[in-house]
């Protein structure tokens, strides 16, 4: 017996109940020639999911796929029930009736595209005489021809395969004209290209949605006159008991009504009173319903009519899922006028006394209320007490009906239950609640304040203007100002702050314009310190001299630095002094006894870990004001961004162990966004954060361009790879005997590391002092590809910076580009000393300066400004985005007029080209994976690393 199921996408599968593959002989003489050709070619290669009587589950079938031409030729024939089962009868069956509607002229043509082309093809006109044919075939429907989807998306792609192939038969086999009302064929083609496409089959080279549209708009108009079914939701009436305010725990039942629509005229409902030609149009376009929305048939109906009366968890679903499946199906659905759906919302409400000159910061005593809303209402304690009585999502709130998430709302009330008095405490007790209030699905909206308080929380958006100093030789650009306005009230408030504006952007011309704003405003400002890497104190030092001459800078810095008590009268002398993050530890003592301003990390990310000695030195300075500066205040994970606040608004994230559940683990593991919204809220009044890329902040800066370029490895490179790929998961095997997490990611990583190595150059892996070239040829497909980049930057008199993370890569190829180009390569890396870096950047900077150079991540890759170059090239990959963007940002700056291009080498069918992939695909994985650096590697199982490691058939160049 040979079975059907019609699959929307395959089209017509023929399967056996008994999963026999191969088709049967011939059959006897009376069986049907159409039938015996489809089996005779039958391959059975297809696999049906198909509902087998005593199964309670699908199961998967060989099956034979015939496209739609051939299933309509199949199913029009007759089909002997001793071969055809009942499912693909009722195909046949419903084939027929197309075939009915089809000679019967009631089908138009419509445009499709596919395959990149606009094809003409035949479709039912529909209307409402068709609409209850579909309803009666899907209540006959066979239950295994369910498995492929709802009886209602079986049958309307069925219908509207079969009807192109069935029209078309039928005009090869009548008088052109006469089944479809066209004009004869010949004159037709000759007519209009669009009904040469439809006869011959052929491509419309005019087609375009415009056309499709005004095809559809005609189909639908000759349906027009025909009456619609509404279904109109009604409010349960507020005077009856069960649908009021009075008693929440009685049942409310609401009233689905079934109404009538012509065009132009308003819903009329159905009643006893109806005429009987407009009850029977309208149960038919019921069942239509029914079949769209099936928990329609599991309600009460009204005795006396037709309408639905529906339980309040029902007309949620309706709501939220059924209105889509009934509009798919053509009925359609009107709520009540005043239908709402209202997320629940947490507000803080701060009043503080007006801003005064004294600084009050988190210490600074204010009363706050916790409230909630549902929109824009603020719920009293009664109407709160009332809603989580209420045990429904469909709530009666002052007069109207809304709906709102009733477990969400019972957890926010259960919350603020003891919170909703005014509180008298410090502003950053406060905080804390804001930090704490951690309620599922109920995100904090908004924190309302007055006076000081008010002042403090809306500084990042509109911090009273400070006029621009008269001492700095500068004119700021209006974000810049904003940053100095904002800047300045931060520190008249006693509060700390993160500028964390991009890198380019001017932070340092910020802290200058501040300290010159503070000394013109008054003379008794104490000192400030600025700590800062060893490569950017030239920079400062040159940028202060610069912007602001009239500064006192004192260079704390090297080894015969001063200490004691000359170090107390030299600080005493200055207004701002600059020291390094590896002496700051050293001389904490020294920097303690110090009446600080203020206390200013540049490139804060250097204390990102807050365990390391120079993090616990920062914070253990005293000062009256801390300020990062970062242009990354989260490289990898969300703990980096606490130790900086940590720093610059001690307490206000909590403990580590506070910050790791309350939003480490939600926001990095469950993409939690009401821990996002409270972080945000937290943070957002002490963090400035502006982008270059944002046109309010800068209009003037070039584009970056971001390239991936692929090199080929060579034949040497190759197999050194497989090599070490080997190595590495022969130690994994004998890691598992001997299992030790630890031991496991050392060996990973290590690979990684070689395995970087040997793409870089075979002599920077095997560390042996040989050659860059072999007879002239190069060694490394990925030099011999930056050699042909260099060439065509010095080509066009351009400059470029090449970073590496690995000095010894640096100093491999160093001399080879001094001698191939003819010209000194300056390598900055961490052995260069202070003066030496300083030179090297201003002999790059200056016009005759050399046209390349080369630094390593680390030593190179912050702080500096090199806007001499306009392209970058990333010789290895850090598969860390923040770090390379920071590196790439040494060119991409203010004062960059050239478009920047920035290209990323990767080596084909390698690891390098796999993770790459992953970054730039995979931007979750980028942002809450990979932005981890490294480690994640790690966690792979062996079959996961063998794939990422694997050396690919593309990887050798010719």
């Amino acid at each position: 017996m040979l079975h059907g199921l019609w699959s929307p996408g395959s089209g017509l599968l023929l399967w056996r109940p008994d999963g026999v593959a191969q088709p049967e002989g011939p059959g006897p003489a009376h069986s049907h020639d159409v039938l015996d050709a489809v089996l005779a070619a039958a391959k059975f290669r297809h696999r049906a999911r198909v509902l087998l009587p005593g199964e309670p589950d699908p199961v998967q079938v060989p099956a034979h796929a015939l496209a739609p031409p051939t299933a309509a030729r199949l199913l029009l024939a007759e089909l002997p029930p001793h071969r055809a089962g009942a499912d693909l009868r009722f195909l046949g069956h419903v084939a027929k009736g197309v075939d009915r509607w089809v000679r019967a002229g009631r089908v138009v043509p419509e445009l499709r595209r596919a395959d990149g082309e606009w094809w003409v093809r035949w479709r039912l006109i529909g209307g409402r005489r068709q609409r209850a044919w579909q309803a009666e075939l899907a209540n006959l429907m066979p239950p295994a021809l369910r498995a492929a989807g709802t009886a209602t998306a079986v049958l309307d792609d069925l219908i509207a395969e079969l009807a192109d192939p069935i029209t078309r038969e039928a005009l090869g086999t009548q008088s052109p004209g006469t089944a479809t009302g066209f004009t004869a064929a010949t004159g037709a083609r000759q007519a209009h290209p669009l009904v040469t496409a439809l006869l011959d089959d052929t491509p419309l080279d005019s087609g375009s949605h415009r056309v499709a549209a005004a095809l559809e708009a005609w189909r639908t108009s000759l349906t027009a006159g025909e009456p619609e079914l509404v279904l109109r939701l009604s409010e349960p009436d507020p005077e009856d008991p069960a649908g009021g305010d009075t008693d929440p725990d009685l049942p409310v039942l609401w009233r689905l009504q079934v109404c009538m629509r012509s065009e132009g005229e308003a819903p009329q409902p159905v009643s006893a009173s109806t005429d009987a030609t407009s009850i029977r149009s309208a149960g038919t376009r019921v069942a239509v319903a029914l079949q769209a929305y099936p928990r329609l048939q599991q309600v009460p109906r009204d005795p006396d009519g037709m309408d639905f009366l529906l339980p309040a968890e029902v007309v949620q679903d309706l709501v939220a899922h059924g209105a889509h499946a009934l509009r798919a199906a053509g009925v359609q659905l009107m709520l009540p006028r005043g239908w709402r759906i209202l997320t629940p919302t947490m507000r803080l409400q701060v009043t503080s006394p007006a801003a005064t000159e004294t600084a009050v910061g988190l210490d600074g005593l204010v009363s706050y209320r916790w409230e909630l809303a549902l929109g824009d209402t603020v719920l009293t304690k009664a109407e709160m007490d009332r809603l989580v009585r209420a045990k429904s999502d469909l709530v009666r709130l002052r007069g109207e009906w809304v709906q709102a998430d009733q477990r969400a709302l019972a957890a926010a009330a259960a919350y603020l239950d003891e919170r909703t008095d005014e509180t008298l405490g410090s502003l950053g007790r406060a905080l804390g609640e804001l930090g704490a209030a951690a309620v599922a699905r109920v995100p904090i909206e908004e924190i309302t304040a007055t006076g000081w308080a008010a002042e403090l929380l809306a500084a990042g958006r509109e911090a009273p203007a400070v006029p621009a100093p008269a001492g700095l030789r500068a004119d700021l650009r209006p974000y810049q100002q904003r940053g100095l306005d904002w800047l300045a009230t931060m520190s008249r408030l006693g509060c700390g702050a993160v500028l964390a504006d991009d890198m380019g952007l001017g932070k340092t011309v910020q802290i200058l314009a501040l300290l010159v704003h503070e000394r013109e405003r008054t003379a008794a400002v104490g000192p400030s310190l600025l700590v800062c890497p060893m490569s950017v104190v030239g920079n400062w030092q040159r940028e202060a001299q610069r912007f602001a001459p009239g500064l006192r800078v004192l260079v704390h810095h090297g080894p015969k630095r001063i200490s004691g008590a000359e170090f107390d009268a030299a600080v005493a002398d200055s207004d701002l002094v600059l020291t390094t993050y590896a002496l700051l530890a050293r001389d904490v003592d020294d920097h303690k006894r110090q009446p600080w301003q203020r206390v200013v990390l540049d490139e804060a990310q250097h204390i990102k870990n807050a365990a390391t000695r120079q993090a616990r030195a920062a914070r253990a300075i005293p000062a009256r004001q801390r300020v990062a500066l970062t242009g990354t205040p989260v490289e990898n994970r969300l703990e980096e961004l606490r130790s900086i606040m940590d720093f610059a608004v001690p307490k206000l994230l909590g403990k580590p162990s506070e910050f790791h559940s309350r939003f480490a683990v939600p926001i990095e593991r469950e993409h939690d966004p009401n821990a996002v919204g409270r972080l945000k809220a937290l943070t957002g009044p002490f963090v400035l954060r502006r982008v270059k890329t944002d046109p309010a902040v800068i209009s003037d800066l070039p584009d970056k361009i971001e390239l991936t370029v692929r090199a080929n490895l060579t034949v040497e490179q190759a197999a050194l790879y497989q090599a070490v790929v080997d190595d590495m998961l022969a130690q994994l095997r004998q890691a598992k005997q001997n299992p030790s997490d630890m031991a496991r990611r050392g060996v990973v990583l290590g690979a990684l590391t070689r395995l970087k190595q040997v793409c870089n150059h075979p002599a920077h892996y095997l560390g042996d002092g040989s050659a860059v070239l072999r007879r002239a040829q190069h060694r490394s497909g990925k030099l011999a590809l930056v050699e042909d980049i260099l060439e065509s930057v010095l080509a066009d008199g351009e400059k470029a910076l090449l970073f590496t993370q690995f000095r010894e890569f640096g100093d491999l190829i160093a001399p080879y580009l001094d001698e191939r180009f003819g010209t000194r390569v300056p390598f900055l890396h961490g052995g260069v000393a202070k003066r030496g870096r300083d030179a090297m950047v201003e002999e790059f900077q200056s016009g005759d300066g050399p046209p390349l150079m080369l630094l390593s991540l680390k030593a190179g890759g912050t702080g500096l400004n090199l806007t001499a170059a306009n392209h970058v090239v990333h010789l290895d990959r850090w598969w860390n985005p923040a770090v390379e963007n920071q590196a790439t940002d040494r060119a991409f700056r203010i004062g960059q007029r050239r478009d920047v291009q920035v290209r990323k080498l990767v080596c084909v069918d390698t690891v390098e080209e796999r993770i790459d992939e992953m970054i730039s695909g995979k931007q979750e994985l980028a942002n809450l994976t990979v932005g981890t650096g490294e480690r994640w590697i790690t966690e792979l199982s062996t079959d996961e690393l063998r794939d990422l490691f694997a050396l690919g058939a593309e990887a050798v160049g010719e």
